[in-house]
């Protein structure tokens, strides 16, 4: 027998899957989706790799090499996930091994490490030995050469070692015995030992338990160790292990019963419970009560015997969409998302892979949980950027669950209020199935917009009486002033996080910008730093200018911090909850904002877009965006339409119960018809309107697009690739087929990397998927010349 194994060798060479001799010995436990440990290559080095099929026979009989040895008794990728891998890598791009890598937990992939072991006593009472029988393979290249050339000589043999890092947790238990009779020996025990006493009371106390962990024992009862090292000696107890789960959400949750849904919502639910063949986009208005339909239709699933996926765009959604899906599904609901531990996301992961989950919620990355006997694919704002992997595998999370909707015939729900412009022009085009929920529930009324013009807003400062730039205008102050005397919330939403976007000297215009990257470094206040936001680049905020000496710095534009700082000083009496990258870079940051804000422990919550979208508080009657034109001057085709999709979606935030909202957009282009239409709430206005434009410019979803990236450490070299692959693309492209480049993106150094960019516009052309594999190739074999590419398929990022 012979197995198929995709090595862990991501280069274009090791592309496919290699054929491995199977141990006899092997032979019944080896099944397609297993990891396994094998030598690769002339040195016999192991790797880890992934069974991805077996046969009897093989072209390379006499030359296949065995299996080492299994790291799983059972696959961890199904024949589903393996067939996806394979539709992956050609769709991104990308190699076979990182697509199957992407579908397991980051604890999963393989640690490797080298190990040299001493044959002679020579070598082994050497000063790199000191006597050992085996040293770890050091770093330090005299030592590696002295270790090369005793391998040469036959006195030292190196071992390529594979670790697998996936780990259970494991808890120490104190056993009952069966024939103990505990009662009679507590009379035998002498009175001075209390605690010996306590132990043995306990279990009479308590008939039913079997065992209890050595952590309870000592944190609830305090009985140290030598007391129960001393019960077991005297034969009363045992000690074993055993598995914990790493939980990560063990906050109770009170359970919810299905709403009586609105004429609307039972359209929406009988028309996803009847659609297998096509993928539904469910448009619908901030409030009108999508996620009812979801937590309905999953029910309607479960109640089949079968499974469902819910996808959120952020990890800031994810607690309170968890604990709503709890609150109605129980424990039969898994998580799975970056913001766990490594132990919690695995553990996580092999509940679903047991099949003791039945339901799962979590971000990009849960596309691929291991879910048998799909029901239901949902994907919540599916029009978030975010669904979009940006480095390798390139992956949409929406393509991957249509993918998957279509190997198990199941309905994808694709939930929006304000779609992409791709996906509503196929719901236009019936390729998706159009449902619209215009209204929101209870008949509640959009809340009221209000478009502030900043240009007339300069003097707001002096009018104040304030030192500092005031980023807030007087009709966004005064109602934040009427919404805490009325006991209210609010939200605030400013785009850009740290202090100020750069520090400027006013005497001679220097600004300090990255050593590595060709961007300034922004202001963060409060760590009293200047940060590069690419490669976290690191200075003090300088009190004078390295250029001129000067002491007149300026901090110049606003981030979250300021406003911070703002809110402070013009509303002392408010308490102000902030929520960015910065103040959430800890676990389970997200998720302890968000309940503060929700039991009301705060009046103002201050973000940036992780704000904007999915989340529902009763009590917020008020949003303010602070600068709506943010995302406006941004080099990116979308900038309108990301702009109104966030103004409209934090708009949403305001008034969703009994309660009427009022929203405060601040902005310098109030006749943008970006902002003009997210203030009217006007999707289908500005669908129309931006799709002229995307047909003027051949963009999608008119046309396809692909994105080439080019780069190296010098800058020239980076250019001359790009323009011979550009000069290769050309001449396959068909009429009206475009190639634009190659270019510097807006930050065209990061990392000490210069960067050119190609951009394709095609309609369906075959020729160039296969030429841009072989464009791979070829620059994969530059690599060693310092070279790197990276092909985007469908970019969601132009920059």
């Amino acid at each position: 027998m012979y197995a198929q194994v995709v090595v862990d060798v991501p280069t274009q060479q090791t592309d496919h899957s290699f054929d491995y001799l199977i141990p006899a010995a092997l032979e019944k436990f080896i099944v397609a989706g297993q990891r396994v440990v094998v030598p690769f290559g002339r040195s016999g080095r192991r790797v880890q790799g992934f069974i991805v099929g077996t046969s009897t026979t093989s072209s390379y009989a006499q030359k296949c090499k065995p299996i080492a040895y299994l790291i799983d008794l059972q696959p961890v990728l199904s024949s589903e996930l393996l067939q996806l891998s394979q539709w992956l890598a050609n769709r991104t791009f990308a190699f076979w091994v990182d697509c199957l890598q992407t579908m397991l937990p980051n604890v999963m992939r393989a640690k490797y490490s080298k190990k040299a072991w001493a044959l002679t006593s020579t070598v082994r009472q050497s000063a790199l030995f000191q006597g050992a029988a085996a040293i770890p393979v050091p770093n330090d290249l005299t030592q590696q050469r002295q270790l090369a050339q005793w391998q040469k000589q036959g006195q030292v043999r190196i071992d390529y070692l594979v670790e697998n890092k996936a780990q259970t947790r494991q808890q120490l238990v104190l056993n009952r015995v069966a024939n103990q009779d505990y009662a009679h020996i507590v009379t035998q025990v002498k009175p001075q030992a209390a605690k010996q006493r306590q132990l043995l009371q306990l279990f009479i106390d308590h008939p039913d338990w079997q065992q209890i962990t050595y952590t309870a024992l000592q944190q609830k009862y305090q009985i140290g160790n030598s007391v129960i090292k001393a019960a077991i000696a005297h034969g009363w107890f045992t000690r074993s292990q055993i598995e914990i789960r790493r939980n990560p959400y063990t906050d109770p949750v009170t359970p919810s019963s299905p709403q009586v849904l609105t004429a609307e919502q039972r359209k929406a639910y009988q028309t996803i419970i009847t659609s297998a063949s096509r993928p539904v986009l469910l448009e619908g208005v901030t409030g009108s009560g999508k996620t009812e339909v979801y937590l309905q239709v999953i029910e309607h699933f479960l109640q089949q015997h079968k499974t469902a996926l819910m996808l959120v765009p952020e990890i800031s959604l994810t607690p309170q969409m968890v604990t709503r899906v709890r609150a109605r599904f129980g424990g039969q609901v898994a998580v799975l998302h970056s913001g766990l531990s490594q132990g919690e996301r695995y553990d996580e992961w092999r509940r679903i892979n047991q099949q003791q989950a039945q339901v799962v919620v979590g971000a990009r990355s849960a596309v691929f949980a291991p879910l048998r006997h799909l029901g239901v694919i949902i994907i919540d704002e599916e029009h978030e950027a975010s669904y979009k992997q940006i480095d390798n595998p390139r992956y949409h999370a929406r393509d991957v669950a249509l993918w998957r909707g279509r190997y198990h015939h199941c309905p994808v729900v694709l939930g929006s209020a304000t779609p992409s412009l791709e996906s509503r022009a196929r719901g236009q085009k019936r390729v998706y199935q159009l449902v619209q929920m215009p209204h929101r529930v209870y008949n509640q009324p959009l809340p009221q917009v209000q478009i502030v013009d900043l240009r007339e807003q300069q003097n707001l400062a002096l009018e104040l009486n304030s030192p500092l730039q005031v980023d807030l205008s007087q009709p966004l102050i005064t109602a934040l002033h009427q919404c805490l005397k009325k006991h209210e919330q609010a939200i605030l939403l400013l785009n850009r996080r740290g202090y100020a976007n750069f520090l400027l000297c006013r005497n001679c215009g220097f600004v300090p910008h990255c050593p590595n990257c060709d961007i300034t470094l922004t202001v963060h206040l409060q760590e009293h730093c200047l940060l590069c936001h690419y490669c976290g680049h690191r200075e003090p905020i300088m009190k004078q200018c390295q250029v001129c000496g000067s002491s007149k710095l300026r901090l110049s534009g606003t981030g979250t911090q300021k406003v911070e700082t703002q809110l402070q000083e013009l509303l002392p009496q408010a308490r102000v909850l902030r929520m960015d990258n910065d103040t959430t870079t800890r676990k389970g940051a997200h998720q302890r904002i968000l309940q503060q804000f929700a039991q009301q422990q705060a009046d103002i919550l201050l973000g940036t877009q992780m704000i904007a979208k999915g989340l529902d508080f009763p009590n917020v009657t008020l949003v303010g965006v602070i600068n709506a034109d943010t995302g406006l001057g941004i080099n990116d085709f979308r900038a309108n339409e990301r702009t109104f999709q966030l103004l409209t979606q934090v708009s949403g935030r305001a008034g969703r119960k009994q309660k009427l909202g009022q929203v405060f957009i601040q902005t310098y282009n109030p006749d943008n018809y970006a902002i003009q239409l997210a203030s009217q709430q006007d999707y289908e206005a500005f669908y129309r309107q931006e799709m002229q434009f995307r047909h003027q410019g051949h963009y999608p979803p008119y046309f396809f697009l692909i994105k080439i990236t080019i780069s190296h450490q010098e800058r020239a070299q980076a250019f001359k690739m790009a323009y011979n692959v550009a000069k290769r693309i050309k001449p396959i492209l068909q009429s009206r087929e475009q190639l634009l480049g190659p270019v510097q993106p807006t930050v065209a150094r990061i990392k000490n990397r210069y960067y050119y960019q190609i951009i394709i516009k095609y309609r369906h052309n075959q020729s160039l998927g296969q030429l841009l594999h072989q464009i791979m190739n070829n620059v994969q074999i530059d690599k060693k010349r310092g070279f790197a590419i990276a092909i985007d398929n469908e970019p969601q990022q132009m920059e």
